[in-house]
């Protein structure tokens, strides 16, 4: 493409980046990346890139999100990233070309907060008897981490979860932080000066690059951007996630868990066994209600038992917050606990009445299992919510290795106003990787074919001498798989849960003939280049739950066109972000084998093909096998 100087000037500080990289290489895609996001931002248009695996997008977008000397936020789905982002590229990035700036990079990484130490419930455990009396149902085990937690609180400058070496029990970090819902606010609180949440906030709203998840970011376009404050850019990493994080964030849930919470909450400052039963009696009716209709949708406006039912739980939970308006009080712990109470209970309320109103474009349902069920409503479309809050307020990036075809549409991008460009990966695919379908599988409409399933996933381990990452659509057939082979093969197998994730893959990276067996939640954010890892292994297509109540009301929004529209390009995206995970350098080598027929004997197969890597392609056991033995010989 031709350059011009203020192109030259985007690719001159990127290179003056790489360079301070050990053993780095120039590459053709970062460079034509960096260059399509600097004019982007220069011609004020939304920009859509599919960055191929190995393009180095991550300083393909910072580079020229920096030197354009706009404010800018940069959202990620995955903590791994946020982690990447600030740990390693920026403080790079800032090395190398704060001499070349008007000031000195800055950047901070905002999270929710409950991330966050509350320093507000770290005074009140210090009081014995409020202490006693809110660990006495805790855990031993429990109770030993909030005493180390209490202590990290007087030493670290963040009160950030993620930077402890260590992962706390949910019940241990749930006694030293708060969630947004029961927070009362930096101003009603005697610890607001000193808060860590509040103290990131103060230093986003002055940041040149302000990092957070997917999840907040939604949330602040629902807070009409009273989060994470004003920017003129906003930057979608792994963008082929926004639809459903979005539409995730935007809805309400009303579960008896969530009663039960609020009952705690306001237990804690008025210990009446009547408003306490009368939670218990609201949280039992919902759950009997819910719990017969899991995975189903249901209809709105809500009208019959379940009308009635949260109608009198609103009623309970006004009742509560009537009785703790009259409480008074100059205690500043108790009275922390009396607004945390009043704010979720004025919460609920709000999201009570949202469920009770005629809410066009929703979709309600019964999600979770019989114990810990739960009312959802969602929008069906997000993008006029992103309309106004995004593509009408600010130039966005948008990228990812792999960009449904269909995505403008789904997230309400206006037509004319963005551009579409696909930077391949610099890696060899067609030399140096196999794309192997075992279509002499069953088809998994024939009902069980584990016992097919698990002898070809045999053959191919011992084939590769280990060094598997095999990928399962649900954690029943990975265990299936893991009994039956792990006592079979001479290989350690190691299986997802049995470690915490960044654990598990440290240890499957450090072994040539470990493998490690995992679920959908491995398919990205998995970085294993080398030696160690040379089959990927996906059981079956990665198709969208059929029942899945919120997928199927999208599914009839599209009518006969829905599985094209909807399901097959769920499918291409997962797949190819599995895929993805093989080839990391640009001498790793190996097999990405789909143990689904359908690839091959289904007229879609060819259009989720066209959306992988340009991999060899074979339907013949011998000839993968082969290719594997090679790999491992050319390690």
């Amino acid at each position: 493409m031709p350059i011009n100087p203020a192109d030259q000037e985007i690719l001159d500080a990127l290179h003056q980046v790489t360079h301070t990289i050990k053993n780095s290489e120039e590459r053709q895609g970062q460079d034509e990346m960096a260059v399509l996001v600097g004019r982007a931002l220069r011609n004020n248009r939304h920009l859509i890139v599919q960055a191929g695996t190995g393009t180095g997008k991550t300083l393909g977008y910072l580079v020229p999100a920096v030197k354009s000397g706009r404010r800018v936020v940069v959202s990620t789905v995955t903590k791994a990233l946020q982690d990447q982002l600030s740990q390693n590229d920026l403080p790079l990035l800032a090395s190398a070309l704060n001499e070349t700036l008007d000031h000195p990079l800055t950047w901070t990484v905002l999270k929710g907060r409950s991330n966050y130490l509350c320093k507000q419930r770290i005074a009140e455990l210090a009081d014995r008897a409020q202490s006693r009396l809110e660990l006495n149902d805790v855990s031993p085990k429990s109770k030993a981490e909030v005493k180390k937690l209490v202590e990290w609180s007087l030493s670290t400058s963040s009160g950030d979860e993620g930077e402890l070496d260590w992962q706390p029990l949910r019940q241990a970090w749930s006694m030293v932080s708060v969630s947004s819902e029961e927070c009362p606010g930096a101003s009603r609180c005697p610890q607001g000066d000193s808060c860590f949440a509040e103290r990131a906030r103060a230093r986003a709203q002055t940041s040149d690059i302000v990092v957070v998840n997917g999840w907040l970011y939604a949330l602040d376009i629902n807070a009409e951007g009273t989060i994470i404050g004003e920017h003129d850019v906003v930057i979608f990493d792994e963008a082929h996630e926004l639809e459903d994080v979005v539409s995730e964030s935007s809805g309400l849930e009303i579960s008896p868990s969530r009663i039960t919470s609020v009952a705690s909450s306001v237990r804690a400052i008025i210990r009446e066994d009547v408003i306490s039963g009368n939670f218990a009696k609201s949280a039992s009716r919902l759950r009997d209600r819910l719990a017969p209709l899991i995975n189903q949708r249901v209809a709105l406006p809500l009208e019959g038992e379940s009308r009635e039912i949260l109608n009198e739980l609103r009623g309970r939970v006004n009742e509560a917050l009537e009785s703790l308006r009259t409480i008074a009080t100059s205690d500043d712990s108790a009275k922390q606990r009396k607004l945390r109470a009043q704010s979720l209970c004025t919460r609920l309320i709000g999201d009570l009445d949202l469920a009770l109103q005629d809410r066009a474009g929703y979709v309600a349902y019964v999600s979770g299992t019989p114990d810990r069920c739960s009312l959802e409503m969602r929008p069906l479309d997000v993008g006029p919510a992103l309309y106004e809050s995004v593509w009408s307020q600010r130039t966005a990036i948008l990228t990812s290795a792999t960009i449904p075809t269909n995505l403008p549409a789904r997230i309400g991008l206006p037509t004319e106003k963005f551009d579409v460009h696909n930077v391949a990966s610099p890696f060899d695919y067609e030399r140096n990787a196999l794309l192997y379908c075992a279509a002499h599988l069953p088809d998994p409409a024939q009902g069980n074919r584990d016992k097919a399933v698990h002898a070809e996933i045999e053959q191919l381990i011992i084939a590769a001498g280990g060094r598997t990452l095999a990928l399962f659509t649900s954690y029943a057939r990975l265990n299936a798989a893991y009994t039956d082979l792990c006592d079979r093969l001479d290989f350690e197998i190691l299986k997802q849960d049995d470690l915490p994730k960044m654990e598990l893959l440290r240890k499957f990276a450090e072994s040539e003939s470990t493998c490690l067996f995992a679920t959908q939640s491995f398919f990205q954010g998995v970085d294993v280049p080398g030696s160690t890892l040379s089959l990927v292994i996906i059981d079956r297509l990665p198709f969208p739950v059929p029942t899945d109540p919120l997928m199927s009301a999208r599914r009839e929004v599209h009518g006969k066109s829905a599985f094209t529209a909807i399901d097959i390009p769920i499918v291409a995206t997962k797949l190819a972000q599995a895929s993805g995970r093989l080839i990391r350098t640009q001498t790793d080598m190996g097999v990405v084998a789909v143990l689904d027929p359908r690839l091959v004997t289904k007229g879609y197969g060819k259009s989720i093909i066209a959306m992988l890597p340009p991999m060899e392609f074979t339907k013949n056991n011998a000839r993968a096998k082969e290719f594997l033995s090679y790999a491992v010989s050319n390690l």
